[in-house]
């Protein structure tokens, strides 16, 4: 085994490196603090590898994303969500069988509880979707008490898996209809899984709604490609959470809250927005490139660029296809749409964005398909935790499995007061 050397105050201190399949290194400092009583600083834990995962690989160098080393490309032209959750769940596609019974699992637990109907009526109709849609999710415990186990091997985790999978999508076109005001729709059972939600979301008494082969596909591919993506922030809280031995439900929930953050999933809310704020001030697309260039500029133009890829998202490169693909299908002259793409095309002939390698990334498009589809705003941070639900259970499950089970608790560098006395309130 390969060693990193660590001098301090005269010592020396080996460490073992480690090597990952696709020859990525890290230095395990797990004894680090034992054997000579230094931590390690890393604020946000930008390098630091917390969990050793053979779920996802990304190389942002390269522009690779793969999932269980089937290129995201593969996936994307090939495979359905529910194939794909297979997939990253159980660590290999689904033979007929198997996928025969995920499937009929998934159609059985498409429902909710009648009693959880009730829910509803307490929320204001003005309440987030992901508000909601958390506070759901972590009520299935509730209703499913039975489902608190540490036997991660039993048939107790499938029926939670597919039960969260599922439901999910019920729970959270439920939370759209009672914005609304529109009564439920309930789940068919001859519909597929995205067919289902799409039905689910938009069939009315008043208007039916019938599903198009191309929008049942684009949300296919929209739910694979938010399906994992490493060690981020809301996959990094369900690990947390759920190393406590909290149930997979309230892990799943706090992915959820995490999720939330508009620096997280809330990145395609926040293009939506721009460009209606484009559109309502009344800007020429030139403006927007020259105001995004201008640091005193308060203007900001979100959905370009990636802290982790580097020269291109390969879900972004996927998604482009699509949305110019809709564009010229369905001849959509949609003001927004019409703005997006003129910014793309002016940013990308922009010798600026080019040097900086600002290119329109994944929240780019998906906030343009979504609305394509019909999917209201504020939804879009919800469509993002129905696709990432898979990769959040199958890290959840990879930890658990991993045994023995440890649970997370990082370090910090103190510097606060030194001891101090306490002083009684007359003498303040």
């Amino acid at each position: 085994m390969e060693k990193a050397v660590l001098s301090y105050n005269g010592k020396q201190y080996e460490l073992p490196v480690f090597n990952g399949t696709e020859n990525e290194k890290a230095v395990d400092i797990t004894n680090l603090r034992k054997d000579s009583g230094l931590i390690t600083l890393d604020v946000g834990y930008q390098n630091t590898g917390s969990c050793q995962s053979a779920i996802t690989f990304i190389d942002g160098e390269k522009g690779i994303l793969r999932y269980r080393g089937i290129p995201i490309e593969v996936l994307a032209e090939k495979s359905t969500f529910v194939e794909t959750a297979y997939l990253l769940i159980y660590g290999h596609l689904p033979n007929l069988s198997e996928r025969r019974l995920f499937s009929q699992r998934l159609t059985e637990n498409s429902m909710i509880h009648e009693d959880m109907l009730r829910f509803f009526d307490g929320f204001p109709p003005t309440g987030h979707p992901m508000a909601v849609l958390s506070t759901m999710v972590n009520a299935l415990s509730v209703y499913y008490p039975g489902y608190f186990t540490d036997n991660f091997e039993s048939d107790t985790f499938d029926l939670m898996a597919v039960r969260l999978i599922s439901k999910i999508r019920t729970i959270a076109a439920y939370s759209y209809k009672h914005s609304i005001g529109e009564p439920f729709v309930y789940p068919r059972h001859d519909l597929m899984y995205c067919a289902n939600f799409l039905n689910m979301m938009f069939n009315s008494p008043v208007k039916p709604y019938n599903v198009e082969i191309d929008m049942d596909r684009a949300l296919n591919t929209l739910l694979i490609l938010h399906a994992d993506h490493e060690q981020n922030c809301s996959t990094s809280t369900v690990r947390l959470v759920g190393s406590s031995m909290a149930n997979l439900y309230s892990s799943i929930c706090a992915g959820i809250c995490a999720l939330w953050g508009p620096l997280h999933g809330g990145a395609n809310q926040r293009v939506i927005e721009m460009l209606e704020t484009i559109r309502e001030d009344g800007f020429t697309i030139k403006q927007c490139i020259s105001m995004a260039k201008d640091k005193e500029s308060r203007f900001k133009l979100f959905g370009f660029g990636h802290r982790i890829y580097k020269n291109f998202d390969p879900r972004a490169t996927i998604l482009k296809k699509m949305c110019h693909e809709f564009v010229a299908k369905y001849n959509i002259h949609e003001p927004l749409i019409d703005i997006a793409m003129d910014l793309e095309n002016a940013a990308l002939a922009d010798q600026f964005f080019i040097d900086k390698k600002l290119y329109p990334n994944v929240d780019f498009y998906s906030g343009l398909l979504y609305r394509m589809l019909g999917i209201p705003t504020n939804m879009f941070t919800v469509m993002f935790a129905i696709g990432r639900l898979p990769g959040w259970i199958a890290q959840w499950k990879e930890m658990h499995d991993s045994r023995p089970l440890k649970i997370g608790r990082p370090r910090q560098l103190y510097i606060g007061d030194n001891i101090r006395d306490f002083v009684p309130i007359e003498q303040r």
